[in-house]
């Protein structure tokens, strides 16, 4: 399935396209470089998303990863996500609460080049490029409905932060 032929799929849905009818579609849609390239864009701040489309029932954003760079610790309320890996590996730890409230890592996962992984609503979780130095990282990602704040957390904070997802806040 072209790029613009998958955009035509998810625009038929008018809220949300199930994880699983989510993941499938992303697994068959064919991306090629003269597709990404125009997205293809780096900050050298903190990852950048670069919005590829916007439907009725999705966003689909290209994201870039310098070496080293991570997205706070966050959940996505109430959408669903899918990732595909394009270039690179992605490094996702997940997290839940401890019985103090704060937040505690349980698991670790790499997905390589061409891995499809889902998330939905309140897993809270991790994205990072942890690849040797200067490999860069490239993943698509599929929110349904369109995510517009995710919640952030820290290690060492039991605090919950709103993140207006156009946002772009460095990670130390």
């Amino acid at each position: 399935m072209t790029l613009s032929e998958f955009f035509k799929q998810l625009d038929t849905f008018d809220h949300l396209v199930p994880i699983t009818e989510l993941v499938k579609l992303v697994r068959k849609v064919h991306l090629g470089s003269k597709e990404l390239d125009p997205y293809r864009i780096f900050n050298p701040d903190c990852y950048q998303r670069n919005l590829m489309h916007r439907g009725p029932a999705c966003q689909v954003f290209l994201i870039c990863w310098l070496n080293g760079q991570r997205s706070p610790i966050h959940d996505h309320p109430g959408s669903s996500c899918a990732v595909r890996v394009i270039e690179g590996k992605v490094t996702e730890t997940v997290f839940q609460k401890a019985p103090n409230g704060l937040i505690v890592p349980t698991v670790t996962r790499e997905y390589e080049e061409g891995n499809i992984c889902g998330s939905e609503d309140t897993d809270t979780h991790q994205i990072s490029n942890l690849m040797e130095d200067g490999k860069n990282l490239v993943t698509m990602h599929v929110y349904t409905p369109p995510l517009l704040m995710m919640n952030c957390y820290s290690l060492t904070d039991s605090k919950v932060h709103e993140f207006v997802t156009s946002e772009c806040v460095p990670v130390s």
